[in-house]
C-alpha cells in the first residue's frame, strides 16, 4: 500500500480573482473624480451656506502662494465680500505659556453657549530654519473644536510681520461670510511688531501672568499703549493673591499712559480659564467697549482706516509676488547670490542690479 503524498509548504494555491471594480479603467475614473476640485462659484456659495468644510478649503487657497490658487481665491473673496463686515474681531495675544489657547477655549465655549458663532485664527510660530509648524491649536482645543458652532483654523505664521498668518484678513471675511459673528484672532506672542493684529481687530486683549516679572513691562510703551484689556491669567489655587497685586500693579501703569483716541480707558481684571472666572466678565467688557466706540462712531473710523491699510498691504504683496515670480529675476537672482558668495558684489548693489532688471521688462 502506497503512501499519500504530501503537500508541499511552497505550493502554489489559485489567488483570489480580482473584481471588475478595481480595473484600470475603474481606477482612473476614480483617480479623476478625487482630482477634481469645486470651482470657485461652488466654494463662495457653499461658505455663504455656512459650509465649514468649503470655508477650510478656501482658506487653503488663500494661505496658497500658486498664482492659480490666488486668482480662485480672489474670486471666492469677491463672491464673499458684500456678506462680510458684520462681526466683532478680537486678537488676543500674550507670551508664550500665559495661557493663550486654553483662555481661548474657555472664552470660546462660553460665547457658543450664549448663542455666538465663534471662529479662531490661531497663528502657530513657523520655525526660521525648517520653515515648519506644529498647528497644534486644535488639538489644545480639544472641546471647542467639536463645537458645531465654532470654527478653529491654525495657520503657520511664515515670515509675517508679528507672528500674524499672511492673508489674516482675507481670511476673516470669509469666516464672516461663513456666518460667524465672532473672530478671535491669537498671535504667537513673541513681543515683536503685535501692530499687525491690533491693525485688524476692533478690540485688542492683552494676557500677563502675575509673578512672572511682567509687572515691571506695565512702564513700558508698545503693546501695553495698544491693549484695550488686560487679563491676569491663571489667577486660581495659590496664585490668587498675586494675581490681585498684579491688577493693581497694571491698573497704575495704565494711568501713566494718555488717554486713547476712542475715549476708552483700557482696563484690568483677574481670570482662570481653568475654573472659567474672568470669562464672562471679559465679554462685559468688550461689550462695553463697543457701545462706548459705536456711539461715538470710532468703531466706524477704526474699520476705514483697517480697510485702507488692507489696500496698502495687497499692493505691497502683490509687488513682492511679481517681482520673485518674474523669470528674469528668478536666474538673475541666482546668479547675484553667488557673487555675494563670491565677495565680488555687494548685496545693496545686487538689489540695485535687481530692480532695475524688473524694471526694464
Amino acid at each position: 500500500m502506497t503512501k499519500p503524498k504530501k503537500k508541499s509548504a511552497l505550493s502554489e494555491k489559485d489567488g483570489v480573482s480580482q473584481p471588475k471594480s478595481t480595473s484600470r479603467d475603474s481606477i482612473s475614473k476614480l483617480k479623476n473624480k478625487r482630482k477634481k476640485q469645486p470651482s470657485s462659484e461652488e466654494l463662495s456659495d457653499a461658505i455663504l451656506k455656512g459650509d465649514k468644510v468649503a470655508l477650510s478649503r478656501a482658506i487653503t487657497l488663500i494661505e496658497s502662494i500658486n498664482p492659480e490658487h490666488t486668482h480662485k481665491a480672489n474670486k471666492i473673496i469677491e463672491a464673499c465680500l458684500p456678506s462680510a463686515n458684520n462681526s466683532i474681531r478680537i486678537g488676543i495675544t500674550g507670551v508664550p505659556g500665559v495661557g493663550k489657547s486654553t483662555f481661548i477655549e474657555s472664552f470660546g465655549s462660553y460665547l457658543t453657549s450664549i448663542g455666538k458663532k465663534v471662529a479662531v485664527l490661531a497663528v502657530d510660530p513657523s520655525s526660521s530654519i525648517s520653515k515648519g509648524s506644529i498647528l497644534g491649536d486644535k488639538t489644545r482645543m480639544e472641546s471647542l473644536v467639536k463645537n458645531d458652532n465654532a470654527f478653529i483654523r491654525p495657520s503657520p505664521s511664515g515670515d509675517s510681520l508679528g507672528g500674524v498668518a499672511r492673508k489674516t484678513r482675507e481670511t476673516i471675511t470669509l469666516c464672516e461670510a461663513c456666518g460667524f459673528d465672532t473672530i478671535i484672532i491669537e498671535t504667537v506672542g513673541v513681543g515683536q511688531s503685535e501692530t499687525a493684529v491690533h491693525s485688524m481687530v476692533d478690540f485688542f486683549l492683552l494676557l500677563k501672568l502675575a509673578g512672572a516679572g511682567d509687572e515691571l513691562q506695565g512702564i513700558k510703551r508698545g503693546i501695553m499703549e495698544m491693549a484695550d484689556a488686560i487679563i491676569i491669567n491663571k489667577a486660581d489655587g495659590d496664585n490668587i493673591n498675586r494675581a490681585k497685586q498684579a491688577k493693581v500693579d497694571f491698573t497704575r501703569a495704565l494711568h501713566l499712559y494718555p488717554p486713547k483716541e476712542n475715549d476708552w480707558t483700557p482696563k484690568v481684571i483677574t481670570a482662570s480659564a481653568y475654573e472659567k472666572t474672568g470669562i464672562a466678565a471679559t465679554w462685559e467688557l468688550v461689550l462695553q467697549y463697543l457701545d462706548l466706540t459705536i456711539k461715538n462712531r470710532f468703531f466706524e473710523h477704526k474699520r476705514i482706516q483697517q480697510n485702507k491699510q488692507w489696500l496698502v498691504q495687497t499692493i505691497n504683496e502683490r509687488l513682492k509676488s511679481n517681482f520673485y515670480n518674474h523669470q528674469e529675476i528668478k536666474t538673475s537672482l541666482t546668479q547675484q547670490l553667488e557673487l555675494i558668495e563670491q565677495n565680488k558684489i555687494s548685496p545693496f548693489a545686487a538689489a540695485d542690479y535687481l530692480f532695475k532688471l524688473y524694471n526694464r521688462t
